[in-house]
């Protein structure tokens, strides 16, 4: 039996249902929402569910991912759905965090239930991936098989440090629940960005600049993810 995510129990709010309901907490203060759903929609969606400065650099990829320029919003080739809840404040943004099996966010939920595939964005420490401190890396895993296999086979082609992450007890994205994977198919994608990665993907990372000051590491990741996503839609034809 696989193990089940152990996070939970560090989490402030029990889920975004809870964290919404809390008096304290100022909506576009504290924290966002943003999303994108087309008309059709679209075969696959991209999530970050700790964007902002929870998960640092999770909300540009989410964008860039999706098809969307960072910094302008417009499109840079097929576009996809996209939904993101960021952290806004200025401090203590983990304690927004909630674990991606207990997202119950009624616009997350409708676009990934009517998708076919779907990729989530996170960020880690190198430690919690049993990683040396320096360490850019990526952990891949979800309960989509096959678009795992294209997420390792193309990030490791464009230079990335790639590890299946598919049995790690706590990154391996494979809980049911979990949000990327409430597809119809019940299925989908994880990505775990160690923070040097991350930190790698901005010339300026701060709130402000994110956005306007990706790198070639950024959008060399980009690229690939997209290729994956393009390649699983396409086993679907």
């Amino acid at each position: 039996m696989r193990p089940q995510p152990q996070w939970t129990a560090l989490d402030v709010y029990a889920s975004n249902s809870d964290l919404y309901a809390d008096p304290r907490l100022v909506e576009r203060v504290d924290y966002r929402r943003r999303f994108k759903r087309h008309r059709p929609r679209t075969p696959s969606v991209v999530l970050a569910p700790h964007g902002g400065g929870i998960e640092v650099g999770t909300s540009e990829l989410c964008l860039a991912i999706a098809g969307y320029h960072p910094s302008t919003r417009v499109p840079i080739g097929q576009t996809h759905d996209y939904w993101m809840f960021e952290g806004l404040r200025s401090v203590a943004n983990d304690e927004l965090h909630v674990t991606s099996s207990n997202c119950d966010d009624r616009v997350a939920r409708d676009l990934v239930s009517g998708a076919s595939h779907a990729l989530g964005l996170h960020g880690c420490t190198a430690a919690a991936a049993g990683l040396e401190d320096h360490d850019r890396a990526v952990l891949v895993g979800g309960r989509d098989a096959l678009l795992r296999l294209e997420l390792l086979t193309r990030l490791r082609r464009a230079g990335f440090h790639t590890i299946d992450a598919v049995d790690h007890p706590i990154l391996g994205g494979y809980d049911r629940s979990n949000i990327a994977n409430r597809t119809r198919g019940r299925q989908g994608g994880q990505l775990e960005l160690t923070t040097p990665l991350r930190s790698a993907m901005f010339a300026e990372n701060s709130r402000s600049d994110r956005r306007h000051t990706t790198t070639e590491v950024f959008w060399d990741f980009v690229h690939a993810c997209r290729a994956a996503l393009a390649a699983r839609e396409a086993l679907n034809n």
